[in-house]
């Protein structure tokens, strides 16, 4: 089965502040979403049942892309600081609003 894959706004401004290795490195993550977007961790949310993350680092910085999977679709949703762990999770679901 493959699975569809939509970008939140916000993911796409957040986007803009990394350089290309890194952008390319996230793209190559993304890609494997298409086939199994299950194999990464699985995060704990109020907002969504299968709530997701891809690790990645940022000069030094470790960076979370929270993806939901809703049926045959992959909602890339924002990209979390890690420093804050998941705290502003809910805060973020909020700002993008309702998917699916």
């Amino acid at each position: 089965m493959r699975y569809l894959i939509k970008v939140t706004p916000l993911l796409l401004g957040q986007m803009e502040e990394f350089d290309k290795k890194t952008r390319r490195l996230i793209y190559n993550k993304i890609n494997l979403l298409e086939t199994n977007p299950f194999r990464n961790k699985a995060v704990n949310s109020k907002s969504y049942n299968h709530v997701f993350r891809i690790r990645f680092s940022y000069r030094g910085e470790e960076k979370r892309l929270i993806y939901v999977v809703i049926k045959d679709k992959v909602f890339l949703c924002f990209i979390l600081d890690r420093s804050k762990g998941y705290t502003d999770l809910e805060a973020y679901f909020r700002k993008i609003g309702r998917l699916g």
